[in-house]
C-alpha cells in the first residue's frame, strides 16, 4: 500500500509528522497533490484539544491548495487547485433552499475527515476550484479565508462608497479589509492591539488604530466628522470589542459578527436600539464567494503578505506553537513538496 506523509493532530497540544496509507478515493471525489496548507484559528482550537467534532488522530487543513492527480472529470493532472473545504447534506431546510453554506450538519475537509495538512488529500469534484493563471500555490492556500471576507463583505448591504472600520488584525481581519478595498470601499480603517499586526495592518496600506494606546472611540469620531462609521466588522471575538462596537458605527449603520466568540459577550443593545442598528452575523462562504475570492487574489499582490511564515512539515510543532505563542505570526503555511 502507497504511504503518504502527513501533520497528524494526535491529541491536546500535541502534532507530529507520520506516514499515513493513500486514500482509497470516493466516488465523485478526486485526489490531489497537496502543495500548500495553513493553519487556521479552528485548527488551534483543535490543536488546544477542545474542538467538539475533530477527534485524533487527524490530518488536520481545510486551506490549502495542490494539483490534480486523478479521479476528475475535467481537470487534467497537474492543474493548480484550491478546495471549498464545506460538506453539506444536501437535504435540510438551508441546502434545499440554496444555502448549503449554513446546512444544519455542516462538516469541513480538514475536521469531519481528514484534510490538507499531507501530501495527499482527496476532495469532492464540486468543491474543487482551478487557480487563476499567475496564482501561486501558496496563494491558493489562502483562498478560504479570503472567501471569508469576500462573504462577510457581500452578505451585509455593502455597496461600493462605503466606509468600514475592522477590528483585528490576523489573517481575516485583513482578508475583511483587503475585499473590502477590492470590492470599492472609500475607505477602511484597522484596529488592533498587537504591535506587529499593526505593522502588518500598515504595510498592507491601511491606517491602523492602536486600541491599548489610543482611545478608539475618540479617533473614530475625529475621523468621521462625529459620525462613525458605515460598517464595523468585528474579526476580532473580545468581549471589549463586543461592547464598543455599537459605540463607532453610524446612526443605522451595520454592525457585522465575523468572529466566532467562545463564551457570551455583553452588545450595547439600548444604543442599538437608540441608533437603530442592524446587526449582522456571517459564517463562512458561498462557492461563489470562492470564484471572487478567486479573481481578486489575482489582481492584488498585498495578500500575499499576510503569510508570515511558510514551514516544511517536519516543523509541524513549531507552526501551531507560532500561532499560540508571543510572535509576529499571522498566516502560518506547511509546503509539502
Amino acid at each position: 500500500m502507497l504511504e503518504l506523509k502527513a501533520i497528524v493532530y494526535e491529541g491536546p497540544q500535541t502534532v507530529n509528522v507520520q506516514e499515513r496509507e493513500m486514500p482509497a478515493v470516493k466516488e465523485g471525489w478526486a485526489l490531489i497533490k497537496a502543495s500548500h496548507a495553513g493553519i487556521c484559528g479552528t485548527d488551534l482550537i483543535i490543536y488546544g484539544g477542545t474542538h467538539p467534532r475533530a477527534a485524533a488522530p487527524l490530518i488536520p487543513g481545510h486551506e490549502f491548495s495542490g494539483t490534480i492527480v486523478s479521479d476528475h472529470p475535467t481537470l487534467k493532472p497537474g492543474t493548480p487547485v484550491t478546495v471549498n473545504p464545506l460538506l453539506s447534506c444536501g437535504t435540510c431546510p438551508p441546502c434545499q433552499s440554496g444555502q448549503a453554506h449554513v446546512c444544519e450538519t455542516l462538516q469541513l475537509v480538514g475536521i469531519d475527515c481528514d484534510g490538507g495538512m499531507g501530501e495527499y488529500v482527496q476532495a469532492p469534484i464540486d468543491k474543487i476550484i482551478p487557480l487563476p493563471e499567475g496564482v501561486s500555490l501558496k496563494l491558493g492556500a489562502l483562498m478560504e479565508p479570503i472567501a471569508v471576507g469576500v462573504h462577510a463583505v457581500r452578505q451585509v448591504g455593502f455597496v461600493p462608497g462605503d466606509e468600514a472600520l475592522v477590528y483585528g488584525a490576523g489573517t481575516i481581519g485583513l482578508c475583511v479589509a483587503l475585499s473590502l478595498k477590492n470590492l470599492g470601499a472609500r475607505r477602511v480603517v484597522i484596529v488592533e492591539t498587537n504591535p506587529d499586526r499593526i505593522k502588518k495592518a500598515e504595510e498592507l496600506g491601511f491606517t491602523a488604530i492602536h486600541s491599548l494606546t489610543q482611545d478608539v472611540k475618540e479617533v473614530v469620531l475625529a475621523e468621521t466628522n462625529g459620525s462613525g462609521f458605515d460598517f464595523v466588522f468585528d474579526c476580532a471575538g473580545h468581549p471589549a470589542v463586543a461592547t464598543q462596537v455599537t459605540e463607532v458605527v453610524k446612526v443605522r449603520g451595520t454592525v457585522v459578527i465575523v468572529a466566532s466568540y467562545k463564551n457570551p459577550a455583553a452588545l450595547q443593545l439600548q444604543q442599538g436600539m437608540f441608533k437603530e442598528l442592524s446587526i449582522r452575523f456571517v459564517r463562512v462562504y458561498t462557492h461563489k464567494d470562492f470564484e471572487i475570492a478567486a479573481e481578486l487574489v489575482a489582481k492584488e499582490p498585498n495578500f500575499e503578505k499576510i503569510i508570515t511564515h511558510v514551514l516544511p512539515p517536519e516543523e509541524a510543532q513549531k507552526g501551531f506553537e507560532l500561532l499560540t505563542t508571543p510572535s509576529d505570526a499571522v498566516k502560518v503555511m506547511y509546503h509539502f513538496e
